[in-house]
């Protein structure tokens, strides 16, 4: 911070705080008061900010497993309950419906638990953000682990609600084996694309990745509903089923939307624009002239 005395008044001792002014201490240790001017003799300073904020505690493990566990089961079975729900009213859901209601039901998950797990709610999205060092390793197989018990007892309560639960919302290709594995490697490209760039990059508005992702899912379910039931997630099609006891073609969901995520998240990354630190530290040492971007505005708080 800056102060406008002169040099001949480095040695005035500074006044202490007014009584109308408010002192709030940080757990750092500093002291900070509320904006508002203070009256001296010989003029009056600057109103005095602070913008040091304490560092937040470190979230258990234990709680981002069962938040995760938790917003995996809300997923899957609002996924797969409208599909269910669909074929039992024969088609009265309709398309739009299904993709709406998975789209929704990512949003808010990923908004009522985005900041305690970072909402990966699919294998596919934990693995590439390891992959991308976004997220150590060593926790993928507990991450992994919740996302697919969800999926199970997602199945078996849906078994159990909507009972007889016909095919159970079970995704199975309609098309052929290559026509399924293309589609579902593009949506889930399109998914972690989307994924990555709210999810990493201090450029995109971060408060709106729950639409983002949400709106991606229903675009999704548009394209590829039809024809493999865009499930774009490993467990939204092993919970259901092992309920069924229908494994048609499931290497198309165990495996395109890894490829197609890691795929999605590379691309990404190698599109990203550096960090405006790693710029500015670049314009010091190779120009004494300012970068065109030092100019732009900021549209993050």
């Amino acid at each position: 911070m800056e102060h406008n005395n002169n040099n001949n008044n480095n040695n005035e001792k500074i006044p202490s705080a007014p009584n109308g002014s408010k002192k709030h201490k940080k757990s750092s240790g500093l002291t900070c008061f509320a904006p508002q001017e203070w009256n001296l003799e010989d003029g009056s300073q600057p109103p005095v900010t602070c913008s040091l904020m304490p560092t937040p505690p470190p979230i258990p493990l234990a709680k981002k497993i069962g938040a995760e566990f938790i917003g995996t089961l809300i997923l899957i079975f609002s996924g797969t309950a409208t599909a269910i729900v669909n074929q039992k009213t024969n088609g009265s859901e309709t398309l739009i419906g299904c993709a709406t209601s998975s789209g929704l039901a990512v949003m808010i998950i990923i908004l009522a638990t985005g900041h305690i797990s970072g909402a990966h709610l699919n294998p596919a999205v934990t693995i590439s953000f390891a992959a991308l060092r976004h997220f150590p390793w060593k926790h993928v197989p507990m991450y992994i682990g919740a996302q697919v018990m969800a999926s199970i007892c997602a199945a078996y309560t849906l078994r159990e609600v909507f009972n007889p639960i016909m095919s159970g919302g079970v995704t199975v290709p309609t098309g052929g084996y290559g026509q399924a594995f293309a589609l579902e490697f593009i949506i889930s490209f399109i998914l972690m694309f989307v994924v990555t760039a709210v999810a990493t990059d201090t450029r995109a508005v971060g408060e709106l990745a729950g639409i983002a992702v949400g709106a991606t899912v229903v675009l999704n379910i548009l394209i590829a509903g039809p024809i493999t039931g865009a499930s774009m997630n490993p467990v939204r099609t092993l919970g259901p089923a092992i309920v069924t006891n229908n494994y048609k073609d499931i290497s198309v969901y165990l495996v395109a939307p890894i490829l197609g995520a890691l795929a999605g998240a590379g691309a990404y990354t190698a599109v990203k624009l550096p960090e405006e630190d790693d710029v500015n530290a670049k314009t010091n040492i190779f120009s004494n002239h300012p970068s065109f971007r030092s100019n732009q505005p900021s549209f993050r708080s």
